[in-house]
């Protein structure tokens, strides 16, 4: 494939530039420059103005939202919020839920939830993840129980990434406990996070951030005409969710940004001290990470381009993996050159005033006290959507056919 962009791709990724530019409130810029994520209200408020401009979903089918544009266009409109920064619309909805509703859902679930999951009139978290079920998700086991018209919900899912948010939920259930294989027996159902009986408890992270969530299932009645797809057959959901979850993951644009800020701030010298950019082994560790995001995005354009064939056929693409285990790998590199640059001015906490009242830091010292909360934060991007070694097995089965 040819992996320059045309005149016409180049003309596009101005005039995206132009248009965050002009639409992006400042404070939401300098939070995301900051290395912080946004808050609840940002990300609504820049997600609608996405919305509005017709720039939210342009992976969707268009009937629903989205744009009649080459996989190339979608990645450079992705490239460009990543890198400005600015907040990316929510992953959960337009990531993850939507496509699985396009592809398997009712045209009542379709004309109710895609209008909404794409202008963030309602929040969507993720309930896969169990305390005995998370790389190996096959094996969860909250279960759920059809009586009447409703299934009544009992279990529990942890991790759940900004539960505390969402309106709702989309759940991986257990339905039929005596099918022969775990992957069957599973179904995919949305659940208003309102519902009786759902109790979220936060779970506070290392760097004193509330980010995940247990989420508890006590007898909660779900209306039938809540299930996606076909009862017992929510494992063709996952397998598909995962797939699109996957190829998000490697984020280019946000390693980018991520680096292009990286070297100014090493040209600082904090304090009189040396800047750490003269430092050799700091700069030979950088230019690695830059050849090989370079490889990265070169990949990702490749599996862009081979997207419509897979999605053609009916099967999630099993290269997402590749991108999944490369992108969290040069996103976790970064972060520690991060707390090479911020050295013993790192260790200092960081402060936030969205979580539990505390003072905001001078702005100058925002990345030296991320520095290594986000190292420790991110050592999870190689675990969370499966796991690297999970990852590694499907595509042994996928292209060595092991």
């Amino acid at each position: 494939m040819e992996l320059r962009f045309t005149d016409e791709e180049r003309a596009f990724r101005q005039e995206v530039r132009e248009w965050i530019d002009a639409n992006l409130p400042a404070d939401t810029r300098e939070r995301m420059a900051s290395g912080r994520t946004p808050t609840k209200a940002m990300q609504v408020d820049w997600q609608k103005r996405l919305y509005a401009k017709g720039w939210a979903v342009p992976h969707w089918a268009v009937e629903w939202g989205g744009q009649p544009w080459t996989a190339i266009k979608r990645f450079i409109l992705s490239e460009e919020i990543q890198s400005t920064p600015a907040p990316s619309p929510l992953g959960f909805n337009c990531n993850m839920l939507g496509p699985v509703l396009i592809a398997f859902g009712t045209e009542e679930q379709k004309k109710f939830f895609l209008p909404k999951l794409a202008s963030l009139d309602l929040w969507f978290c993720q309930g896969f993840s169990e305390p005995g079920a998370g790389s190996d998700l096959a094996s969860l086991k909250t279960r759920a129980v059809k009586e009447g018209d409703h299934y009544i919900v009992n279990g529990q899912k942890t991790w759940t990434t900004l539960a505390q948010h969402a309106d709702w939920i989309f759940l991986l259930v257990r339905t039929d406990p005596g099918a022969a294989k775990q992957q069957e027996g599973i179904s995919f159902l949305l659940v208003d996070m309102n519902t009786p009986g759902i109790t979220v408890r936060p779970i506070i992270t290392i760097d004193g951030a509330h980010e995940v969530n247990e989420v508890f299932f006590d007898d909660v009645k779900v209306p039938v005409a809540n299930l996606v797809g076909t009862e017992n057959r929510g494992w063709d959901c996952a397998k598909f969710l995962l797939s699109n979850e996957r190829t998000g993951q490697a984020r280019v644009g946000a390693s980018k940004e991520r680096i292009r800020r990286l070297k100014l701030i090493a040209k600082e010298a904090p304090g009189g001290a040396r800047p750490v950019m003269e430092d050799p082994r700091f700069r030979s560790r950088l230019t690695d990470v830059e050849v090989q995001l370079k490889a990265l995005e070169m990949t990702t354009l490749r599996v862009l381009a081979d997207e419509n064939r897979q999605l053609s056929r009916g099967k999630p693409n099993p290269a997402s993996s590749v991108l999944k285990i490369r992108g969290t790998e040069l996103q976790q590199a970064i972060s520690e050159l991060y707390v090479m640059a911020a050295g013993p001015y790192g260790l200092a906490a960081p402060n936030d005033p969205e979580a539990d009242g505390r003072n905001e830091p001078d702005v100058a010292q925002d990345w030296q006290t991320l520095a290594q909360a986000t190292y420790f934060n991110w050592r999870k991007q190689t675990i969370y959507g499966g796991s690297t070694e999970i990852q590694k097995n499907i595509m042994a089965k996928a292209f060595l056919g092991l």
